[in-house]
């Protein structure tokens, strides 16, 4: 599709910032994010422990319920339970509707008692069936809720406990109309928010059986438990868990034991070409064709509802951070998905509402979600900093302002989403690469590229790299921009670059070799190859003497033969 369609033409000396980069870089951010958000508090999953309208109190898991209780019991009890239902769904007599309540009530309550309900003992006993039936139309509020609470913790069971849900997917579905009571339609999102998050397989079946529309409606009024539980389910219906190489996903699990997700989010592939003794810079090479399925049709599906861009901006300027947390997740996704969806953000007040909650927020849970948002609109359309992120405008300096905010955080993760928004508005005009220059921006780097985790340090590096090269066409030799190169270098940046040629990260390694080669070109009256030498840049180039990887084998020995041949310091 051409609307779809990524711009391969966007590019800048020392990292693009467009093109199939960005587009690549976005979706790894959502793979992270996808990871993230199962570890974390606001999982993809969710068991429900309170009903979406819990006025009454049989409506409510009892405040002395058993967390601990031995799982062989609460599985007796559970096979009782279904045994009940089954009695009372054929039950025909008089008090059937009570029966039938009271019996979806009592495996409710089993199936919400337990950190790790007993699901399979409750499938295996053939309780799912039985919720289908009970989802039946014509059924009481009352029936239909029930079963759509049990269905929704059965969903947040197992990958194949979860798949088990397929017969009441359609019912589930149906009652999302306007029909239902709101109540009944939230439990039912609920339910088929947890069965998107498990994975590509079931998103697939529920976006062929028209889940998105609805559920997209459902973000439209402005507050309630129910336009958060839609925009939840929706973010976990359009996202993508499976767009990664081997080559990223070998990396992370080497790197298990130190912070592997956040190792995931800056494995950013690109490549490096030598001629002669010149290094050139080029764009993103996908070796192989990546199947992103219909997650990114499905962010356009979106976007394109009526109503949902207006209710994502009002929900982003009005709403308390709860609900705002939820709705700037989905426009994570759909920023990283879907060009569509970006070009519309941008064209909207988005970006400025981003801005405002960025500002005004110290809610992790909200600012790490608004950050990405952010770089993911910055990152995708070349329109965002040519014509929106204007030197001297006011959103352009109040987006400096925050992103300085972030880099003063405490938290790790938006010192480096931080980062990466801002190489992305370094790899823009020279007039950007002023503004973040003369900017408070420009000294919080420098410190962090010295003393913060290494994840950190490599995106504060392609911000300082972009700073010292101007912009080019094609794929020759970057131009210098002397003024910031000498004063970066001057203030200590140079150790930094030369400590990530050591790094085993060959992404970073590169990086490093990148900067040296502008500063052996780069500094006045020849100074370059001293001050490499000085911080013993020869000796951790010449460790790539007879490496493995050809790129960097040839860049660190092509750099040592011309700045450090056989000529070098004859004329002192």
């Amino acid at each position: 599709m051409a609307e779809d369609g990524l711009n391969p033409h966007r590019r800048d000396p020392i990292k693009s910032s467009g093109g199939n980069v960005a587009a690549h870089r976005r979706r790894q951010n959502a793979v992270a994010v996808g990871k993230e958000r199962r570890e974390s508090l606001v999982r993809a999953k969710r068991l429900c422990r309170v009903g979406p309208s819990c006025d009454d109190s049989d409506m409510c898991i009892e405040n002395d319920m058993i967390i601990d209780e031995e799982q062989s019991i609460l599985e007796a009890q559970t096979l009782s339970a279904v045994e009940e239902l089954k009695s009372a769904v054929s039950f025909q007599g008089k008090g059937a509707m009570q029966k039938l309540v009271g019996a979806l009530r009592e495996m409710r309550r089993l199936l919400s008692k337990s950190e790790f309900p007993p699901v399979e003992a409750a499938i295996k006993a053939g309780a799912i069936p039985l919720l289908v039936q009970c989802l039946s139309f014509g059924s009481p509020d009352e029936q239909l809720l029930e079963a759509a609470w049990c269905l929704t913790n059965i969903a947040a069971g197992k990958p194949e406990e979860t798949k088990a849900l397929l017969p009441a997917l359609p019912l589930l579905i149906a009652h999302l109309g306007e029909k239902s009571s709101v109540p009944v339609a939230e439990q039912c999102a609920w339910a088929l928010g947890n069965v998107a998050g498990e994975g590509e397989e079931l998103r697939s079946v529920l976006l062929c059986q028209g889940a998105l529309p609805p559920l997209a409606r459902m973000m439209l009024p402005n507050k309630g438990s129910t336009v958060r539980t839609a925009a939840w389910a929706l973010s976990n219906l359009i996202k993508v868990l499976n767009v990664i190489t081997m080559n990223n996903l070998c990396m992370c699990l080497s790197l298990l034991a130190y912070d592997a997700i956040d190792k995931l989010e800056t494995c950013i592939p690109s490549t490096i070409r030598v001629i002669g003794a010149y290094c050139t810079y080029s764009t993103l090479v996908i070796k192989a064709p990546v199947d992103l399925g219909p997650d990114h049709k499905a962010a356009t599906e979106l976007i394109r509802v009526d109503g949902v861009l207006d209710a994502i901006l009002r929900h982003l300027r009005k709403a308390d951070e709860e609900l705002a947390t939820e709705v700037a997740w989905v426009v994570v996704y759909l920023s990283a998905l879907s060009n569509v969806a970006t070009s519309m953000l941008v064209k909207s007040d988005a970006l400025q509402l981003l801005v405002q909650r960025l500002a005004s927020s110290n809610s992790l849970q909200l600012l790490i979600p608004v950050l990405r948002s952010l770089g993911n609109v910055i990152a995708g359309d070349s329109h965002t900093i040519v014509a929106v992120l204007l030197p001297g405008c006011e959103i352009t300096d109040n987006v400096i302002e925050v992103l300085v905010k972030c880099l003063k955080s405490e938290h790790r993760v938006l010192k480096k989403e931080a980062a990466w928004v801002l190489s992305n508005i370094a790899a823009g005009s020279i007039e950007h690469k002023q503004l973040i220059y003369s900017s408070e921006a420009a000294p919080l780097l420098l410190r962090l590229l010295s003393t913060a985790p290494f994840d950190i340090r490599k995106e504060v590096a392609y911000v300082l790299g972009n700073l010292c090269v101007a912009p080019t066409e094609g794929d020759g030799k970057p131009n210098l921009i002397s003024e910031h190169l000498v004063s970066l270098v001057g203030r200590g940046c140079l150790p930094g670059f030369i400590d990530l040629v050591r790094s085993a990260d060959t992404e970073a390694a590169r990086l490093g070799l990148q900067f040296m080669e502008l500063v052996l070109r780069g500094m006045p009256n020849g100074e370059g190859p001293k001050l490499v030498e000085r911080e013993d840049g020869i000796d951790a180039m010449e460790r790539f003497q007879f490496h493995e990887n050809e790129d960097l084998r040839n860049l660190a020995n092509a750099l040592v033969d011309r700045y450090f041949g056989e000529d070098y310091g004859l004329d002192e």
